[in-house]
């Protein structure tokens, strides 16, 4: 039986362990951005940003949270503290896991992780391509804030109050 996902009659409740990455888990949260990214870059024209990230630094520097689910790793989430708000630089779900409520699970860490630091938001920013995304955030509770090119990737960002 294959777990229930959003969209489907029925529930099951999908319990993963969150929990800080260590550098044996760069390998695994590599592979795992990259399933989650691939299918973007026929559209965007290029690799989207998380795929070229240097997710041993991010590991070292305990920002990196790692999403497991029978011991694999099923979501990541990268963030990053500013002074007045907190960056999610990344947040990517297994393509096997999706629909499952890992995403808003690491969302929500974001959450507890700006609030500890006594920040007043989260913010993040998605590719103007990954339409899925623009339709997502809004029903997290994010509010789009602005659009522009950065990079060479036209981007459009978020923010939502904790």
């Amino acid at each position: 039986m294959r777990p229930r996902r959003s969209g489907d009659t029925g529930s099951m409740t999908i319990t993963a362990k969150i929990e800080t990455a260590s550098p044996q888990d760069v390998p695994q949260i590599v592979a795992l951005v990259r399933a989650a990214y691939t299918p973007y870059i026929s559209r965007i024209g290029r690799e989207p940003a998380p795929m070229t990230a240097d997710y041993t630094t991010a590991v070292d520097e305990g920002r990196v949270l790692v999403a497991r689910i029978d011991g694999g790793i099923a979501g990541v989430l990268v963030t990053e503290a500013h002074s007045d708000h907190l960056l999610i630089e990344n947040v990517a779900v297994a393509p096997q896991a999706q629909g499952l409520g890992i995403g808003a699970a690491l969302l929500d860490r974001a959450d507890d992780e700006a609030r500890s630091l006594k920040l007043p938001e989260t913010r993040l920013y998605t590719n103007a391509k990954m339409t899925e995304n623009l339709e997502y955030y809004p029903r997290r509770g994010y509010r789009e804030t602005g659009r522009r090119r950065e990079n060479g990737f036209d981007r459009v960002y978020f923010v939502r109050p904790v």
